[in-house]
């Protein structure tokens, strides 16, 4: 990028990388309120089509030359990526000029795993002169708080399945695998890999009725938690009311989470559904999971 181009960017200005799900909308309204003006760039396959922010400009994610050039034509100098992106079949991405150039590297990264990836994506658009900003800067209230929400408290056994599932996360995290583990009882029912929390919730209410909890009869705790290391600009762990609604689903008791380092996208209708489900939410003091 040239000088007389970072001389025209402006620092009042964010360009957001939209992926799946409600984040993107909450981090541009957020923003919005502080005085930014946010410049979209919806990822063709992830982005929601019928969002506030859908009218922007498309680009696939094997576009990385048409992305940079919406960015610089938006005279944007921080950027930020939010929202679910799956990782790709880079043999069938269709790549423009800058993607042939920068896909091997990062593909590459990727049979390293997920953090390895990610670090190498953000290179390619640090190296192009943009800012990084990771989504919680401007969305740091929908951040979990430490503590209880809502009226359910665990009790002993799930306070003990809390801090197993707490380890597990760290554990398959240090393998860069994913950012979650279901304990019931003791037992460590579930991890989560590439399927996400979703699917693994859903797979959890697949297993026989003598391993976890009922909705009558709940036990078991899901804990999700970013990977120890990961870089944090990018993928923290991102819960909804629809997680709640799984767990319970699953005869989970609670679900407990990283305080500070998780995104509560609709938390008063978490704590809504929790409540009337009969489930526990918890926020766990996990600074150290670095």
């Amino acid at each position: 990028m040239s000088g007389d181009t970072k001389n025209k960017q402006n620092s009042n200005r964010l360009g957001l990388i939209v992926g799946g799900g409600e984040l993107p909308q909450q981090v541009a309204k957020l923003a919005n309120q502080t005085g930014i003006t946010v410049c979209p760039i919806n990822l063709s396959g992830f982005a929601e089509t019928n969002s506030d922010l859908s009218d922007g400009p498309w680009r696939s994610i094997g576009q990385i030359g048409g992305i940079i050039e919406v960015l610089q034509a938006a005279r944007v100098s921080q950027i930020c990526f939010a929202g679910i992106v799956d990782r790709p079949d880079f043999s069938t991405l269709q790549l423009d000029e800058i993607g042939e150039q920068v896909m091997p590297k990062i593909a590459a990264a990727a049979e390293k795993g997920d953090d390895a990836l990610m670090r190498a994506v953000l290179a390619v658009f640090e190296r192009a002169g943009f800012t990084i900003i990771g989504a919680d800067e401007f969305a740091n209230s929908l951040l979990a708080p430490i503590g209880q929400l809502g009226k359910i408290k665990p009790n002993q056994q799930q306070e003990v399945d809390m801090n197993k599932a707490a380890d597990i996360a760290k554990a398959v995290g240090l393998l860069d695998i994913g950012q979650g583990a279901i304990v019931c009882r003791g037992l460590v029912l579930a991890v989560e890999a590439q399927e996400g929390t979703d699917t693994m919730l859903r797979r959890c209410a697949t297993l026989p009725t003598n391993m976890r909890g009922v909705p009558n009869e709940p036990a078991g705790v899901l804990v999700k938690a970013p990977k120890p290391g990961q870089e944090l600009r990018i993928d923290l762990p991102t819960m909804g009311a629809q997680t709640v609604r799984l767990a319970a689903e699953a005869g989970l008791a609670g679900i407990g989470f990283a305080a500070g380092q998780t995104f509560l996208l609709d938390r008063e209708e978490m704590i809504v559904q929790a409540d009337r489900l009969g489930l526990f939410l918890f926020g766990l003091d996990l600074q150290d999971i670095e």
